[in-house]
């Protein structure tokens, strides 16, 4: 190719490297995470780059930590990164938050470059966590990375576990991930909730985008994030997870759900405390327990031009958090379907409880499809003050609008 002598424009941003993984070829070769976590490592250590993975499973032992400039592509539903089977053992001495080694009863299933959990319950029954990777195993003594700094003891019930996030981050920025499968294969494995685990559990990170991402049968949530803003999914689905299905965690600001879906999870859609300026748009939401819950100081939300149908406690909650200032306020429904939901409870399609305030409403469809399904539209708590429901229509319920404050 002859180079146009017109292009004379200085050449200074360099392309991003792509580093290719597969099961037989590529760059690197290999089916298990420390072979991704290897070439993310290798893409980190250049500056950033393209971490693209060639179709087939790979074994997770451990969870993939993802680096700042790093993007990771695979092919589609064609790539899986699956979790392996786990293990659970009680420690059979006590461990101290100073010490990096611990002694359980059954150190089979665990492995060398391999998660490992530590969990024990307080005085008050709070549960208090330790994530590691192991780094020797000598009979029963399983070493770790660093020391606990928490006292893991047999009084508090302590145990060891081979359960970790399939992808995961803390403190790390400007992430993309693309056309992956997540499979958390939980018949294999126990359950943890979404505070400290998931397909994908990610902490205090910003700016990340997931985009035809799939996190399946995770004994947890499917996607947690925990104090992160600005994260945005993009034609993602979330199914068959043991809790909840996406998890905007506490503190988390502007997440953005674009053309997802949830299905067959605990919950659809769970915004936990303090989540702001988020809009779920063009989603559906579908056979989970609670459809779509919001509750402590979770305030100006939109939901807008989605489906919320045959979700069996409720289709949207509002959830008891508390009076006044600890209630969600300002949140808007638009343009929604909201149909057969509540089938194992009172069969409500909104329930809103105790005092969120200024919820509007508007422009959405409640019905049921004939079964007895969804017998009301919405439920209004006595404590609520200037809501707007305006231009919705409602068909074939026992009640459209019941309003306890009457």
């Amino acid at each position: 190719m002859i180079p146009d002598p017109f292009m004379n424009r200085p050449m200074t941003t360099a392309r991003p490297m792509v580093l290719r993984v597969g099961h037989t070829e590529g760059d690197l070769l290999g089916d298990c995470d420390k072979v991704l976590q290897a070439a993310i490592d290798y893409l980190y250590r250049m500056g950033g780059g393209i971490l693209q993975i060639a179709s087939g499973t790979y074994t997770m032992r451990n969870a993939l930590y993802m680096r700042p400039g790093i993007s990771i592509k695979g092919n589609g539903e064609d790539t899986v990164l699956q979790k392996a089977q786990g293990t659970v053992t009680d420690l059979v001495q006590d461990a101290d938050w100073y010490e990096a080694r611990i002694r359980v009863k059954n150190p089979a299933g665990f492995s060398t470059g391999g998660g490992i959990m530590l969990r024990s319950y307080d005085e008050m029954g709070r549960m208090i966590v330790v994530k590691d990777t192991v780094t020797h195993i000598e009979g029963d003594i399983l070493s770790l990375t660093r020391r606990l700094k928490e006292n893991m003891w047999r009084s508090q019930k302590a145990t060891a576990a081979t359960l970790f996030p399939i992808l995961t981050a803390e403190s790390v920025d400007d992430i993309v991930v693309e056309d992956l499968v997540l499979d958390g294969n939980k018949e294999e494995n126990s359950e943890i909730n979404g505070n400290y685990s998931g397909g994908i559990f990610i902490q205090y990170c910003d700016r990340h985008t997931y985009r035809n991402v799939i996190s399946r049968s995770y004994n947890g949530d499917g996607f947690s994030f925990q104090v992160c803003d600005d994260v945005h999914f993009d034609r993602c689905i979330s199914e068959n997870n043991t809790n909840l299905g996406f998890h905007p965690g506490s503190g988390s600001q502007r997440p953005a759900l674009t053309d997802c879906v949830s299905r067959h999870n605990g919950q659809g859609v769970f915004f936990c405390w303090g989540v702001s300026d988020g809009i779920l748009e063009n989603c559906t939401v579908s056979d989970n327990g609670y459809g779509i819950t919001i509750g402590h100081r979770d305030t100006d939300n939109r939901i807008v031009n989605s489906r919320i149908v045959h979700n069996a406690k409720a289709g949207i909650l509002f959830r008891d958090e508390g009076e006044g200032f600890l209630a969600g306020h300002r949140n808007v429904i638009e343009s929604c379907l909201i149909r057969d939901n509540g089938f194992d409870e009172a069969g409500i399609g909104i329930d809103m409880r105790k005092e969120p305030q200024n919820v509007e409403i508007r422009d959405s469809r409640f019905e049921d499809t004939g079964s007895g399904k969804q017998k009301v539209g919405i439920r209004i708590d006595k404590g609520i003050r200037s809501e707007i429901i305006r231009n919705n229509t409602f068909h074939g319920l026992e009640y459209d609008i019941i309003d306890e404050r009457t």
